[in-house]
């Protein structure tokens, strides 16, 4: 036997002989493709109905023992054949959370569910979370859902899905094969090999697609069947933890529980955590150093976030989804780290907290908006949705809206940012009557990409108005005719009638005249008003024959019947009309506009620029 087989028969034996916790799988996909539906119909809760918009926004646990997921995945899931001790869920909010939550600077969770629906195939933020996964470099197969919504398509409740299939139409089989194979070449085209799971040979080259329906159940047994699978053959060593050993964690949750005040909902994923031991909790003001009070661990399928009947328990191993009660945990935030110090260098575990804290702060900008969220996860999602959407933060913060914040907000140096994004908060009431008083924008909602959205449309109003308000100030660009024989009078004011031949011809502008050789132009005086049809106005637009007054040139001097006459347009109006709002102005307006500036720059090429 060689040095190198020896190493690795060493390396079996001790994973045999350690203490195998058990696999966490995060569950991620778009919008209404059906995330919680496919966990609800694992876990036997409903917890999606009281979600906002039947979208999961915090993040829960639950474990499922072996025992079940062979109850439920039938024969395709034998408890001898498996020495891990079953599945921890964990409910993410969506791909931004999911990144957020890291044990050791990695992803928490050692295998992924990317739930894709079969008939609205890859969506944005199924490749966003494509991408989070491929960056995370976590393992995940493909949960191809709503089958059963095929035309035609015979439910079969709760059944693998090959029986399932068997027993379609052969025209619904078809459609539902075309439908799978489009998400297979969606996969592709992301940049992963994939197939139908049981035709896949290695699962560490090739990501297994699992059609399923979580309505209905078919497929279900299937996808715990692969997750197992999956586990048991390529993740046993990683299992492995030292059960003795101090607890590691991330925080889900913070919460109020009745009886033990602020609580964390955390998931362990290294040691043992009990009663009595002093842990360090990432804080919103920097590591918190508290001992622990209680323990509570909700029943097997009970999910910590709706789950009010818990156990109290003396200790808790990983892996597994815990309530921590504890004093001092009011500022802790979810995403954050949580380690037990018992034998360790209670410093020491504060500092590697600390530097964990500081990957997880937020970047900000001097200029940029106010967010306010529950959790530091919220925190983190809204940040890298604004990040996307180039919209800069000045503070971001967890908590309620208070006094501060729409103070902060009123500093902004562009009215755009004078804003405050808050998600899953309350306004406090005495910061009620200052956002009445303050020209702050404040925007609330409990979805994430909705609250973005908001602020978008928003900010596009405003630069809607102040373009508008821009354009009211700003000359236009016009250029007329002196109508032959329609001099009403010579001068002070010369009355003459005109025919707009370009543009939008304003009152009060000033008229300017090109000699021939379209040297320096000329102002000859101002328009000091506009009649139509005898009645006065305040413009005149392309086609229209209007009088008008001009103070100070006299007909057959300064100007002659026959001259063609243009707004005179200040050379820092031209530059913005041309630069910045000529999507503003209309077809006859842009040509005469460039009919101007080509005069200009005639002498000089730089006019206007």
């Amino acid at each position: 036997m060689s040095e190198t087989d020896a190493d690795t028969d060493a390396d079996a034996d001790a994973t045999d002989e350690a203490t195998l916790r058990t696999p966490i799988v995060a569950v991620l996909g778009h919008v209404d493709h059906g995330k919680t539906t496919l966990l609800d119909r694992i876990r036997g809760s409903a917890v999606g109905e009281e979600e906002a918009g039947a979208i999961t926004q915090h993040i829960g646990a639950t474990a499922v023992p072996l025992n079940t997921v062979s109850q439920m995945a039938g024969e395709l899931v034998d408890p001898a054949d498996f020495d891990l001790p079953g599945l921890l869920f964990i409910d993410t909010p969506g791909h931004h959370s999911f990144a957020t939550l890291r044990a050791r600077g990695g992803a928490l969770a050692d295998i992924a569910v990317l739930v894709v629906d079969v008939n609205d195939r890859f969506q944005p933020q199924t490749e966003e979370a494509v991408d989070i996964l491929r960056r995370t470099g976590t393992p995940f197969v493909v949960a191809a859902n709503k089958i059963d919504a095929t035309p035609g398509w015979n439910p079969q409740e709760n059944q693998p899905i090959q029986p399932s299939f068997e027993a379609q139409s052969a025209r619904a089989r078809e459609m539902l094969d075309e439908g799978l194979y489009e998400v297979i070449g969606d996969l592709s085209d992301a940049g992963f090999s994939a197939d139908l799971y049981w035709r896949v040979q290695n699962f560490q080259r090739n990501v297994g697609v699992v059609p399923l329906s979580a309505l209905t159940g078919e497929g279900v047994p299937d996808l715990l069947a692969v997750l197992m699978g999956l586990s048991q053959r390529y993740m046993k060593a990683e299992m492995a933890v030292d059960v003795d050993g101090p607890g590691v964690g991330t925080v889900l949750e913070v919460k109020d529980q009745k009886g033990f005040g602020a609580t964390v909902d955390a998931v362990l994923y290294d040691g043992t955590v009990r009663e009595g031991d002093r842990v360090v909790v990432g804080g919103a003001n920097g590591p918190i150093v508290t001992e622990i009070r209680a323990l509570l661990q909700p029943r097997p399928l009970a999910e910590i976030r709706t789950e009010n009947r818990f156990e109290r328990v003396k200790a808790v191993s990983a892996a597994a989804g815990v309530k921590i009660a504890a004093p001092d945990l009011d500022n802790a935030m979810a995403g954050a780290p949580l380690r037990v110090v018992r034998d360790s260098d209670e410093k020491r575990v504060v500092e590697e907290v600390r530097a964990e804290l500081a990957d997880l702060a937020v970047e900000t900008a001097e200029d940029g908006v106010v967010v306010k969220a529950d959790t530091l996860g919220s925190l983190e999602a809204i940040a890298n949705a604004l990040g996307e959407a180039e919209v800069p933060i000045l503070r971001a913060e967890v908590g309620d809206i208070a006094p501060r914040d729409i103070a902060v907000a009123s500093t902004a140096s562009d009215s755009k940012y004078a804003a405050i994004l808050g998600f899953n908060v309350d306004v406090l009431s005495n910061a009620e009557q200052d956002v009445e008083e303050s020209d702050v924008g404040l925007f609330r909602d409990d979805v994430i990409y909705q609250l973005v959205e908001r602020y978008e449309d928003h900010v596009a109003e405003l630069e809607r108005a102040q373009q508008s308000t821009v354009l009211e100030r700003i000359t236009r660009p016009a250029r007329f005719v002196v109508l032959d024989d329609h001099t009403f009078r010579q001068s002070d004011p010369a009355v003459v009638g005109i025919e707009v031949r370009g543009g939008l011809l304003r009152n009060n502008q000033y008229v300017l005249r090109w000699p021939e050789d379209e040297a320096e132009p000329t102002r000859v005086g101002q328009l000091s008003g506009i009649q139509k049809q005898g009645e006065d106005v305040d413009e005149a637009r392309q086609g229209e024959r209007v009088s008008v007054a001009i103070d100070g040139p006299t007909v057959g001097r300064q100007i002659e019947e026959g001259d063609e006459l243009w707004a005179d347009l200040p050379e820092k109006h031209a530059k913005i009309l041309e630069q910045e709002l000529e999507d503003e102005l209309t077809a006859t307006e842009i040509e005469t506009l460039r009919a101007y500036l080509d005069r200009h720059r005639k002498r000089d090429p730089f006019w206007g620029k």
